[in-house]
């Protein structure tokens, strides 16, 4: 059974503009090999976001990042797992929901976040790591976003 349980309710209008429950149900969980959990629940195609687009933001195909747009996902991580060393062309609000995590960035600098906590992720490249005995849980809003320059050198996503 999925760690992950994700329930998602969507709102929208009805012929006379009256808001409606579009909506309610639990998401199917995507599992990533040994090391974590995925729930998508919504994507936006563009920013500022549509919200006359009926289309189910859920069923939209994206790697980790909307181009032009936005996404909201759910991780949770096994313990004693790590994710690979990676760059998105993005903004990440990472919200620690559940558990703790280890945040590397490819100086070597390491920094723990538990529940309650907040990372802003900014284009760098960095790795995940579930050091723990427990369960992790994050929810992760990305922003698609300018590539990061240093200098004239435009930073390439590595993953």
């Amino acid at each position: 059974m999925a760690y992950l349980n994700v329930r998602r309710v969507v709102t929208g209008h009805d012929e006379e503009g009256n808001a409606i429950f579009q909506s309610d149900e639990v998401l199917d969980t995507k599992v990533l090999g040994a090391e974590a959990e995925v729930v998508v629940p919504w994507t936006t195609a563009v920013f500022p976001s549509d919200n006359n687009d009926d289309f189910d933001g859920a069923l939209r195909e994206v790697r980790r990042v909307s181009p032009g747009g936005s996404v909201l996902q759910f991780v949770s991580m096994y313990p004693h797992t790590e994710s690979k060393h990676h760059r998105t062309l993005s903004l990440d609000y990472g919200i620690v929901l559940e558990g703790e995590l280890e945040l590397e960035l490819d100086n070597g600098e390491k920094t723990v976040v538990k529940a309650g906590d907040v990372v802003v992720q900014r284009g760098t490249i960095h790795t995940w790591r579930n050091a723990s005995e427990q369960m992790s849980k994050v929810a992760f809003i990305l922003l698609d976003a300018n590539p990061v320059k240093v200098g004239e050198n435009e930073l390439e996503p590595a993953n």
